[in-house]
């Protein structure tokens, strides 16, 4: 299994991150149907010019990104690894070329919101660095949401 990892800095912009999102979204909707109607206003793409993707053998399979949450917070979005690419690593490369991306950038914090069944994420997270936190603006009240914090 000698797959050649890529990862590339672009932006929301990228056609394979557009991709990477529309799986990630399906996955999120069929995982929590009755979330639907409360959520996705969250996850709308904008313009974002901090995106990763994570190429393996010149296929799209994983990203993540960052938005500027206040002066000195980014807040990590939209993160995803295809169902085959899982097990490797890369969401915590990801992870980490997203904080390194965000303190070069000058910012000192970074928070991310998942749901409550995402053990896998939550776990990751947890082992990277991030504790759980109480829920932020937009999520106050949202039960269904995790809302975690970490120095950078």
């Amino acid at each position: 299994m000698n797959s050649k990892i890529k990862i590339t800095k672009t932006t929301s912009e990228n056609p394979d991150f557009i991709k990477l999102i529309a799986a990630l979204d399906k996955s999120l909707w069929e995982r929590y149907p009755e979330l639907k109607t409360n959520y996705w206003g969250n996850n709308v793409i904008e313009l974002n010019p901090n995106v990763v993707i994570m190429y393996r053998d010149n296929q799209p399979v994983a990203c993540g990104c960052f938005k500027k949450y206040d002066k000195n917070t980014i807040e990590l979005k939209r993160m995803f690894v295809s169902p085959e690419a899982r097990g490797m690593g890369l969401a915590k490369k990801i992870i980490q070329e997203l904080e390194l991306w965000a303190h070069d950038l000058g910012f000192s914090f970074s928070v991310l919101e998942t749901l409550y069944k995402q053990n896998e994420a939550i776990g990751l997270y947890q082992k990277v660095g991030y504790a759980i936190v109480d829920n932020y603006v937009p999520y106050v009240g949202l039960e269904n949401s995790i809302c975690m914090k970490k120095q950078i």
